[in-house]
């Protein structure tokens, strides 16, 4: 039987800003880590993040959400936070992940949802409200692209896959503060915290490869139908955001993605942001906000 990992519950006791409960539920036999806060009734925000972050990284707009108004939650993907880490790389794929999240929003029933979107959280997070559309109110999407396998990857990308392959206890939290300057050392070390050793980390090794390359590869056949659905079938309110220091998913490929996003307006450009914005996160919710109440 394939080895199951579970980060144990003390690398998480006092990290840095964030005081939610963890809630667990069981999936395929596994654990699932989710933030569920604010009233039940209220309008979901649903906050999807990437490699090789977790829910840690949605602590500076969590508050400003529920300050809206909004029910917010943020799961942690299987290999990755606190969820559960299965060992073998062979198990995570595109399907794996994008089943966890297409299951997550039924058994949760969640409704007027705010998809909110970066990196691995926006290629797989923008295939799904095709399946659902009626459950989907607005989207907020920061740095990320489709994966449609019908366009050349970037070499920026390519160098990182290749980084990422060259160094499989990937250093999460070095990584964090290089690209987020203004984070302090406990903040940065909270990004390690899923991480004991190596074992753990098969899921960060596996993302970058993920990431389809080519037409057949699994998951661009229904990116590339996801791209139509946004370009055609989308009827709700979108805004993006774009850190502008991100040397891989910047303002280059968002504005690209931008225009598939059917009514998506100009994107909110943060100077000082990079790849993992949310952690400028804070005036991001406030200028979406300001957007969709009308006062800019």
């Amino acid at each position: 039987m394939a080895t199951i990992l579970r980060t144990p519950e003390e690398r998480f006791v006092g990290l840095p800003g964030f005081p939610w409960e963890a809630r667990y539920l069981q999936w395929r036999g596994m654990r699932v880590h989710y933030l569920d806060e604010g009233p039940k009734t209220a309008p979901a925000c649903l906050c999807l993040h990437g490699e090789p972050t977790w829910s840690y990284l949605y602590r500076r707009m969590v508050a400003p959400l529920l300050a809206a108004g909004a029910r917010v939650l943020a799961p942690d993907l299987l290999g990755f936070g606190r969820s559960d880490k299965p060992e073998d790389e062979a198990t995570y794929s595109f399907d794996f992940h994008r089943a966890l999240l297409l299951d997550l929003v039924e058994r949760l029933d969640l409704r007027h949802i705010t998809l909110v979107v970066q990196d691995w959280g926006g290629l797989l997070g923008l295939t799904l409200p095709m399946e659902a559309p009626e459950r989907y109110a607005r989207l907020l999407v920061m740095n990320t692209a489709l994966g449609t396998g019908d366009a050349p990857l970037s070499d920026g990308f390519v160098a990182w896959r290749a980084f990422v392959n060259k160094n499989p206890d990937l250093a999460c939290g070095k990584l964090l503060k290089r690209a987020c300057p203004h984070l302090n050392d406990e903040e940065a070390a909270a990004y390690d915290a899923p991480f004991p050793d190596v074992r753990y980390k098969a899921g960060v090794r596996r993302f970058p490869n993920l990431v389809p390359d080519r037409p057949d590869a699994p998951g661009a056949a229904l990116s590339r139908k996801a791209r139509e659905w946004w370009r055609n079938d989308w009827r709700g309110e979108s805004f993006m955001a774009v850190g502008a220091r991100d040397p891989v998913l910047g303002p280059p490929v968002m504005n690209e993605l931008r225009k598939i996003i059917r009514g998506c307006p100009e994107p909110f450009v943060v100077a000082q942001g990079g790849h993992f914005l949310q952690e400028w996160g804070d005036q991001v919710v406030r200028a979406a906000h300001a957007r969709w109440s009308g006062t800019t």
